[in-house]
């Protein structure tokens, strides 16, 4: 049956969950305008922080405004007197004996915007030994070594996002919900393992891996209390998933604030394996950590794909996926099974938020920072499937790493959300999704 207010009721909807991303982006703290103008950039060789890196700013006019040297996160930032066009020089002298800039050319022409503190790239590669030419030392050798190892850390990149994106695929398929608050679950397991790695309450810190173990297990408890004590109440009382999805801004942006509140601003690492040599395999070098990384990764999703295909539990949740309430009515308690997603989605979350920060510096917007990621790789493979969650987050990671053999780093994720929108322009439900009628 068709009602004549059916077009103005979904013009509404639509309109109130565009507005509710609107508050979202506003409201977040990487929305905000910064206090004042600045340049700010990271240097880091085969993912390991370079200290001690000398970066001389000037103006365009070159009227000198600041020295600095990068620190050991191997961070600078320089205030700016107002916006507009500076020059940033990399002495190159200062570079370690193995490293040099990626293209030769140690100058950054950036603009600063109002309020704003801009980012400079350096990219920084291996340096090959003195009187050793590589094996492929023409252009085009150097081109298909560099896109093997981009190609490799998009897989990297892509696995993280695939596993924040299962759980937040899982959630959707079970309940109807956009989280977007699933960010802050991967920034609270990252968050957790560094408070137990670090010490926390004055109890002395543990090694990595039993922390981000107990951080999985606190995320997946925490997931669960969620359902428990508020969406499962919102559900048994009958709130639409739109109101919901806006609710879960509202929530996402008190989580982010609390874990600010209580891990500050400041960007943190793990105690551990900071500092590795790379390991060169053909044309790709990274360290150890990666790799280790990348296995478990898969091995999570593996077993969570099997456990999904094999298991009564899982067998239960496609079934409640498909219809809850066909579901309910062949002896399935759905409750329970969304509440078993909500453990899943937050564990593994979690366990993504780990291993984002050892990839990268931990900080309180990490999650925010990938969640339109997220979302991008859950929309892609198709919304509610979890195989499609996990092809379509390898298409971005890879993608978005990939591109920038054409394009500047600043714009890798418009080319990742470019492709999703192309895709979807051909095929609406995703790589995986199934086709639904409407009406």
């Amino acid at each position: 049956m068709t009602y004549k207010g059916a077009p103005l009721r979904r013009a509404v909807i639509a309109f109130t969950a565009f507005l509710g991303g609107l508050i979202f982006l506003l409201a977040s703290p990487a929305g905000a305008a910064a206090d004042g103008e600045g340049l700010r950039g990271t240097l880091r060789l085969q993912g390991q922080p370079v200290n001690g890196v000398k970066i001389v700013v000037t103006t365009e006019d070159g009227q000198p405004v600041k020295e600095v040297t990068t620190d050991a996160k191997g961070q600078w930032e320089v205030p700016v007197p107002k916006a507009g066009k500076y020059k940033v020089t990399l002495d190159v002298k200062t570079l370690p004996p193995n490293a040099q800039i990626r293209g030769g050319n140690p100058v950054r022409t950036p603009t600063v915007y109002e309020g704003n503190v801009s980012t400079v790239l350096f990219a920084l590669e291996p340096k090959a030994a003195a009187g050793q030419q590589p094996a492929d030392s023409s252009d085009g050798g150097q081109f298909w070594r560099r896109a093997a190892q981009l190609t490799f850390e998009g897989f990297n990149l892509g696995l993280i996002i695939a596993l924040a994106a299962l759980g937040l695929s899982l959630i959707y398929g079970t309940t109807g919900l956009t989280n977007f608050a699933h960010g802050e679950l991967v920034t609270l397991g990252a968050v957790v393992a560094w408070f137990f790695n670090t010490g926390i309450f004055g109890l002395a810190g543990m090694p990595l891996i039993p922390a981000a173990i107990l951080a999985v297990i606190v995320c997946g408890a925490f997931g669960y209390l969620q359902d428990r004590l508020f969406w499962g109440k919102l559900r048994k009382r009958g709130t639409g998933v739109i109101a919901m999805m806006i609710i879960s801004i509202g929530v996402a942006i008190l989580l982010r604030n609390l874990i600010q509140f209580f891990f500050g601003p400041q960007t943190e690492s793990f105690t551990e394996y900071n500092a590795q040599a790379g390991i060169t395999v053909g044309p790709i070098t990274a360290a150890p950590k990666n790799f280790w990384a990348m296995g478990i990764e898969l091995a999570v999703l593996i077993i969570v794909g099997l456990a999904l295909l094999k298991t009564r539990t899982g067998k239960a949740a496609r079934a409640v996926a498909d219809n809850p309430a066909l579901a309910a009515s062949s002896g399935i308690n759905v409750d329970r099974v969304i509440r078993i997603i909500w453990t899943v989605g937050g564990a593994i979350a979690a366990l993504a938020g780990v291993m984002l920060g050892l990839s990268q510096f931990l900080k309180f917007t990490m999650g925010q920072d990938i969640l339109l990621l997220v979302f991008a790789g859950v929309t892609l493979g198709g919304l509610g499937t979890a195989f499609g969650a996990l092809v379509g987050s390898l298409v971005v990671g890879v993608f978005i790493q990939v591109s920038t053999l054409w394009v500047p780093p600043e714009l890798k994720s418009v080319g990742a959300l470019a492709v999703l929108i192309i895709v979807l322009l051909f095929r609406p439900q995703g790589i995986l999704g199934r086709r639904e009628r409407i009406g």
